[in-house]
């Protein structure tokens, strides 16, 4: 007997009759097939706290991975150039009496080490949250990103590329993680057009979406060479050129970015990213 919920089948009631001779009587079918409505309730709120615990289970992970990126980037990058920077300094006040030319290289080294250690930071920064969002919005930062793909700042294919911007005048406000996800997709994407799909046109789409769930739909498709070996829609695409990254992007929110690519008929990127309701 099927386990339902909302019209959708989640599973099966199994059972036996008493003995090989002995068949369910019509009573017998119409209570199991009730016991089996019933229970497809209870095994739907059941699946939904299994899947949220891995939920759950994956930010964590996901949190620490973060942290221990951050770590390392601390500590292995910034603290040894602020270390060193700050060992300079100590011996440039020691030799500007004495030795003043002395003291004049080490604080141009000096100079020279913030300035690496400023460019790291902004690197730390922009991993975190790329600052063309907060200045220009997600709207802004795609049409610049896609007007720098046109100048050919993006890649060094050799070849010329028109990126036709689809989107609304002005966004509603959205979170702050679907907008560095729908960045980062976008960024990615466009890329993979710049580098590998030999494409001479490329359309960026950007839509907000009703329904029973608003969402954020974003597409890039390219008139270019497609990916090479791959497969029908709907079945596995070669990875290798941030596909894995997209997609995990789009996971991370509830969402999900796919891939429609063959060869000689282009690449399309879909990313659907949920915003609430």
């Amino acid at each position: 007997f099927p386990l339902t919920y909302q019209g959708a089948v989640i599973g099966q009631l199994l059972v036996a009759w008493r003995a090989p001779d002995e068949a369910f009587t019509a009573t017998e079918e119409r209570l199991l097939r009730d016991i089996a409505r019933q229970a497809g309730t209870a095994v739907h709120a059941l699946q939904l706290t299994a899947d949220l615990q891995r939920a759950r289970q994956e930010i964590v992970a996901r949190r620490e991975e973060e942290r221990r990126r951050l770590r390392r980037d601390l500590h292995d990058g910034l603290g040894p150039s602020l270390a060193a920077v700050l060992l300079k300094l100590g011996s440039a006040r020691a030799l500007l009496a004495g030795s003043p030319e002395k003291a004049d290289g080490l604080l141009a080294e000096v100079e020279a080490d913030i300035e690496g250690t400023v460019t790291e930071v902004r690197r730390i920064v922009y991993d975190l949250r790329p600052p063309a969002l907060d200045q220009l919005g997600l709207a802004g930062a795609l049409r610049a990103f896609a007007a720098a793909c046109e100048r050919g700042e993006v890649g060094d294919s050799g070849l010329r590329l028109t990126v036709e911007v689809e989107m609304p005048g002005e966004l509603p406000p959205l979170p702050a993680a679907v907008e560095v996800a729908a960045y980062h997709i976008t960024r990615e994407a466009l890329t993979n057009v710049v580098r590998h799909a030999r494409a001479e046109h490329c359309t960026l789409a950007l839509t907000i979406e009703g329904g029973k769930q608003t969402h954020l739909r974003l597409s890039i498709l390219d008139d270019g060479q497609g990916l090479a070996g791959t497969a029908p829609a709907g079945t596995d695409v070669p990875t290798g050129i941030g596909v894995t990254a997209m997609q995990e992007r789009a996971a991370e929110l509830g969402g999900a970015c796919t891939i429609d690519s063959a060869p000689g008929k282009g690449t399309r990127v879909t990313a659907v990213l949920p915003l609430g309701t």
